[in-house]
């Protein structure tokens, strides 16, 4: 995912120290129940599509927003799956660390054809769920999730 302006305001304060950052994903159906995937530029992995929300913008409209921008397909949210303090931090070639808390967002399709719209995936495409291609934890554990008509799924809290 790209750098949001306001992160790069930010860093140019707080140095590379570890900023605990909200993330939406998106787990994007179609009519036939197939899911969107996008491979990656920066990994080379398939994933489910993601980004971090602009100040102010709510989780839907960022679900909606990056779907568009990484693959042109248009989607409305429906609803959350899933809230999930990612457990390890991620450090970037640059030295910049940020811890991800987050939000995975059910979507349906309603318009546009799958395609790479910027330069953040090196393909887009439909997967039947049946026939996913190679994906991470993150993504096979969000699909799940979409999928199932259970509660918003989150980590309980620890007995103190």
């Amino acid at each position: 995912m790209g750098t949001p302006d306001f992160i790069k305001e930010l860093r140019a304060t707080a140095g590379h120290q570890l900023l605990l950052l909200p993330g939406i994903s998106a787990v994007v159906f179609d009519d036939e129940g197939r899911v969107l995937l996008g491979r990656r530029a920066d990994t080379g992995a398939w994933s489910i599509v993601g980004g971090i929300p602009e100040p102010g913008e709510d989780p839907a409209t960022t679900a909606e927003r990056e779907v568009y921008e990484e693959t042109a397909v248009r989607c409305k949210a429906e609803r959350v799956v899933l809230v999930h303090a990612l457990p390890e931090p991620v450090t970037y070639p640059n030295g910049d660390r940020c811890q991800f808390l987050d939000i995975t967002l059910r979507c349906r399709a309603v318009g546009g054809e799958a395609r790479v719209n910027d330069d953040e995936s090196l393909e887009v495409g439909w997967f039947s769920v049946d026939a996913l291609p190679e994906l991470g934890e993150f993504a096979r554990f969000r699909i799940k999730q979409a999928l199932s008509d259970g509660p918003t799924w989150f980590r309980p809290a620890t007995d103190v």
